[in-house]
């Protein structure tokens, strides 16, 4: 087994972590827009939300670095 099978194997375990944040983001973002929608709505649980988005959206910009490497031209 050679590295380039390693990385291969890397690459697809970030790609499935990637699929995972990415859904669970958009899950925080229809239940900010739920919350949002009520007529009295819990503004704590709301921002709560939007720093755990904040948070996965962080760590989704590192990944996808880790998987694109900048190049120089």
């Amino acid at each position: 087994m050679n590295d380039d099978d390693a990385s291969d194997d890397s690459d697809i375990a970030l790609e499935r972590r990637l699929a995972t944040l990415r859904e669970e983001h958009q899950d925080l973002s229809d239940a900010v827009a739920a919350l949002e929608e009520r007529p009295m709505p819990d503004m704590l649980q709301i921002a709560r939300l939007k720093r755990r988005k904040l948070s996965l959206k962080d760590e989704i910009v590192r990944l996808e670095d880790q998987l694109m490497p900048d190049i120089i031209a």
